[in-house]
């Protein structure tokens, strides 16, 4: 089969970012009133499953502001049932994340029990980690961008993480469940109203990355003014996120997925691709087929996502952990997302399948896009088929090409 020439081009982005990160946290911080933290107090701080940006840095300077005011703050994982939903294993994942005790100087309390705090008005009881409902005051800390289940003014981010990050495996089983009928923009907003109303929470820090994966703003909210704020932050994160440069596809070869990534591996924001109980979400970007090479070491053999593409390797396949990807899948009720799409044992025969299953376009004639995976997309590489609209295009650059495409002797792309 003769395949395209590729050039290798760059995106350009808003590359807003924070300079400083201590500083920032610190200013916003210090922007608040705090005559309600008194000498002694605990505060308990959210700590994610994601890899956000500097994250390890953020929850450092929070940890750093309190004791400031004489506080004794602590980090209690805040994940749903990432990390094999065990105390251990949520622990094992902030320390892939750089978030240690060592390196926040505060204790991580971890455990999986939770308390029901009240039900909501469709009688679905709310969970709060045990821990973090014993603290005099709780700070919820995330990043604030689209979520990869469904469209709303509120998606992934503070209301999600009090919802279903703070009701650990208890929560994230009920709420995946409940949002089927109810929708999970309802429930998310539900579930974090009455963690407003009955539990401790003092403040949020919002985080915001740009489309190379930096840390673009920083906000710390008053609990009163969570819900309203994280919208026009869910709006800004919109406008800054990357996307891929034109939305026909015949191929997207993403050299790699895994959690570390994305919660479902390849995010369906960047590619289009959506396969949920929940329905499909509308996007612009139309890829014919899906070629996924590899899995993260990031991602310790949770391939949740995999069902998303068409074809893969018989690489990634050896890698996946089965127990730890169909917990991730049955707890999010997304067991097509742990499918294990057709493979090959090199990338040259599943191109070739894949590039045989478009239609009746010329392998050499094809538009194709490959991406190192979905956070990363600045530096890519599209097939020939693409050079016109390349030279009408101010923000994309060629950096080499148009070059065949190369593999190595075991038919692998370099």
């Amino acid at each position: 089969m003769n395949l395209p020439n590729m050039y290798r081009i760059r995106q350009k982005f808003d590359d807003t970012r924070v300079d400083d990160i201590r500083e920032t946290v610190k200013a916003e911080l210090g922007g608040l009133s705090w005559s309600a933290i008194r000498p002694g107090d605990r505060v308990a701080v959210t700590a994610g499953s994601r890899g956000i940006a500097d994250i390890a840095q953020i929850l450092g300077a929070i940890v750093d502001f309190f004791k400031s005011l004489e506080a004794e703050p602590f980090l209690f994982p805040a994940m749903g049932s990432h990390g094999g939903a065990t105390a251990e294993g949520q622990v094992a994942m902030l320390a892939q994340l750089g978030v240690t005790e060592a390196s926040v100087k505060a204790p991580i309390v971890s455990s999986m029990e939770t308390a029901e705090i009240g039900l909501t008005g469709d009688n679905i009881p709310v969970f709060m980690d045990k821990s973090a409902l014993a603290a005099d005051h709780i700070v919820v800390v995330n990043r604030i961008k689209s979520h990869t289940k469904f469209k709303a003014p509120i998606e992934s981010g503070l209301m999600k993480m009090m919802a279903i990050g703070m009701g650990k495996l208890n929560g994230a089983q009920l709420y995946h469940k409940a949002a089927v009928p109810y929708s999970f923009f309802k429930i998310i907003t539900d579930a974090a109203r009455m963690v407003l109303t009955k539990t401790p929470i003092i403040c949020a820090v919002g985080i915001l990355e740009n489309a190379y994966g930096q840390t673009a703003k920083i906000s710390v909210l008053k609990a009163a003014e969570i819900e309203s704020q994280e919208q026009d932050l869910l709006h800004l994160s919109k406008k800054m996120m990357a996307k891929l440069p034109f939305n026909e596809i015949d191929l997207l070869i993403v050299d790699e997925m895994g959690k570390d990534i994305s919660g479902v591996g390849i995010d369906p924001n960047i590619t289009g691709r959506n396969r949920d109980i929940l329905g499909v979400f509308p996007h612009p970007v139309q890829v014919k087929r899906l070629f996924v090479r590899d899995l993260t070491d990031g991602s310790k053999g949770n391939a949740t996502g995999i069902g998303l593409a068409d074809i893969t390797t018989q690489r990634l396949v050896d890698k996946i952990d089965y127990a730890a990807t169909y917990k991730n899948c049955i707890t999010g009720l997304s067991p097509e997302k742990a499918a294990v799409p057709m493979h090959f044992g090199n990338d040259r025969d599943a191109i070739e399948v894949a590039l045989g299953c478009v239609g009746l376009v010329s392998a050499a004639r094809s538009k194709i896009v490959r991406i190192k995976n979905t956070l990363r997309l600045d530096l890519l590489e599209v097939s020939e088929a693409y050079a016109e609209m390349l030279q009408k295009r101010p923000d994309l650059e060629i950096v080499a090409g148009p070059n065949c495409m190369e593999f190595s002797s075991e038919h692998n792309l370099l």
